[in-house]
C-alpha cells in the first residue's frame, strides 16, 4: 500500500511540476481532451506575441546600444595613453593653433 502511494505522489507531483514549467515558459494550457485553458482564444495569443515581440525590439535596440558603448570602452581603454592625450589637445586647440 505505500508503495502504490507513494507512486501516486510523484506521478502527481511530476504533473504539477509539468504543468508549472508549461505555464513559466509561456505554453499554451491544454485539458485533457486537447482543448486550450490558457489562453482561451487566438487574439489573447495574438495580444500576447505582440507584447513579446514589442519588447524583444526594445531589448535589441538596448543591446546595440550597449555594444556601442562597449566598444567606445574598448577604444579608450585598449588605446596607448599619449594617442589618447594627444586627442584630448588636438579637441583644445582651436583653428588657429591656440589654446
Amino acid at each position: 500500500m505505500p508503495i502504490v502511494l507513494a507512486i501516486v505522489v510523484v506521478s502527481v507531483g511530476g504533473w504539477m511540476f509539468t504543468t508549472w514549467l508549461r505555464i513559466k515558459n509561456g505554453y499554451p494550457l491544454e485539458s485533457s481532451w486537447g482543448t486550450p485553458i490558457h489562453p482561451k482564444t487566438d487574439r489573447e495569443a495574438a495580444e500576447r506575441i505582440k507584447l513579446l515581440t514589442n519588447e524583444n525590439a526594445q531589448l535589441r535596440a538596448e543591446i546595440g546600444s550597449v555594444k556601442d558603448r562597449l566598444q567606445n570602452i574598448e577604444r579608450i581603454v585598449t588605446d596607448q595613453p599619449n594617442a589618447l592625450a594627444r586627442e584630448i589637445d588636438a579637441l583644445t586647440i582651436d583653428e588657429g593653433g591656440r589654446a
